[in-house]
């Protein structure tokens, strides 16, 4: 598990000051991929960032359709990869209307089991991020248990996208704090008022590729910490927050 170093009073419940102690205390940052350092620069680590077309919303009964994955790497964009998936069930019409794959589109295309050893090849050896990345990591999640790789709960012989406990990167929750007085924050909307082209929204390598130049892009605002650690535990704190402003909305 990766440490980072916090500002230590050196002080002990008594309140009185320890000189020569502060240095030994550490704070664990949870959801570190344990390859890298907390203090690591963040956009210098090879990202791959995922996106999902599928048959519906219901990461449990709903199937992937389309799958692509963006590696990033240095602020830089260094490979590609892209999937049509044939799902084993038929796509409603009106999921079709959204990212334009038909049942024709897909029936000769592997099933997921197929491509699931070359999804985790490419995953490896890099933080996973996705837009609105709960979404995402569901459907992989589930695509990949049915296809017999589970999730782990430590780093032990699995890729980090796979680990239970390693934060992905989200650029929706940083679109939400950054475009913050901005009515919508859909992927296309957000790329639009950044001057990121997206010709082909709704398609998994495109909508990928765009979501990965908003993260890289962020990168800039003075309010996206450049440490890998500082960088997982705001926006941990920033989901939070908004979650909550979400529910009260909702009352």
């Amino acid at each position: 598990m990766s440490r980072a170093v916090t500002d230590g009073c050196g002080c002990f419940p008594s309140g009185h000051h320890y000189p020569g102690i502060a240095h030994l205390l550490r704070a664990v940052i949870k959801g570190l991929c344990e390859e890298w350092e907390a203090e690591h620069v963040w956009h210098e680590m090879p990202i791959a960032l995922l996106d999902v077309e599928t048959t519906g919303r219901d990461a449990s009964s709903d199937r992937v359709v389309e799958l692509g994955i963006v590696i990033g790497r240095g602020g830089e964009i260094v490979a590609h990869y892209n999937w049509l998936i044939h799902p084993g069930i038929p796509i409603p019409a009106e999921v079709s209307a959204i990212h334009g794959i038909k049942d024709e589109d897909v029936k000769d295309s592997p099933r997921f089991e197929q491509i699931a050893a070359e999804v985790l090849k490419a995953l490896d050896g890099c933080v996973p991020a996705a837009y609105n990345a709960a979404f995402d990591r569901a459907f992989l999640h589930n695509e990949l248990s049915r296809a017999g790789h589970a999730t782990v709960a430590d780093g032990a012989g699995a890729v980090p996208a796979l680990r239970r406990d390693v934060e992905w990167f989200d650029p929706l929750t940083w679109a939400r704090e950054i475009q913050r007085e901005e009515r919508s924050k859909a992927l296309g909307e957000v790329a639009s008022r950044l001057g990121i082209p997206l010709e082909n929204a709704h398609r998994a390598r495109d909508d990928a590729e765009a979501a990965l130049k908003i993260l890289y892009h962020f990168k800039t605002d003075h309010r996206v910490p450049g440490a890998y650690g500082a960088m997982v535990q705001e926006q941990r704190r920033l989901a939070m927050l908004h979650a909550d402003e979400r529910r009260r909305w909702a009352r």
